[in-house]
């Protein structure tokens, strides 16, 4: 970390951070990253937000499309409780959710946990999307799929804002890591 990035960043953060990226990491955590890194050397974010949309567009249903998003969030692994912290927590939201970010060989990693099924389940598409993208795609691309197939049309105005919440801390982590890596 850098001197720009202490004054952006609070010091239990970079701690934590610095912690679980230099020694080991909780297997479940492990393996998820080493799922995305798979994942992001095969598809462009372009193609993996058309992937989220064929995966979407099918239920013809809100519920159906709600209960899916729901079922899907059950396959990411939740975050440990030492990650559970107000610095990854989202504000706005009316459950708890956190977004953990994480860097690596030049591209960053998100997961989501929340206390509430719906919460997560829209968060991890917004994970699932960005996580093993370099930060200037991050910046470049935003979600606009998930109008595009009924999501938040049909998220109450509070889920809705824990949703911008979400895409402001991925954006704001990206921007940061192409400021500390340029």
């Amino acid at each position: 970390f850098n001197r720009k990035s202490r004054s952006k960043i609070s010091f239990p953060f970079k701690e934590r951070l610095r912690k679980f990226l230099s020694g080991p990491a909780h297997t479940k955590m492990r393996q998820f990253l080493l799922q995305e890194i798979r994942k992001s050397t095969t598809m462009s974010i372009e193609d993996k937000r058309d992937q989220l949309v064929e995966e979407l567009i099918p239920f013809e249903d809100h519920l159906e499309r709600l209960t899916y998003v729901i079922d899907r969030a059950k396959d990411n692994p939740g975050l440990e409780a030492e990650y559970k912290i107000d610095t990854f927590l989202i504000k706005g939201c009316v459950s708890q959710l956190w977004i953990f970010p994480s860097f690596h060989e030049g591209k960053c990693f998100f997961q989501a946990d929340s206390e509430a099924s719906i919460t997560k389940g829209t968060a991890s598409l917004l994970c699932d999307l960005y996580s093993g993208e370099s930060p200037a795609d991050i910046v470049r691309l935003e979600p606009d799929f998930l109008s595009e197939v009924g999501i938040t049309q049909h998220l109450s105005p509070n889920r809705r804002n824990g949703l911008t919440g979400v895409r402001e801390k991925i954006k704001s982590y990206a921007q940061m890591q192409m400021n500390n890596h340029s």
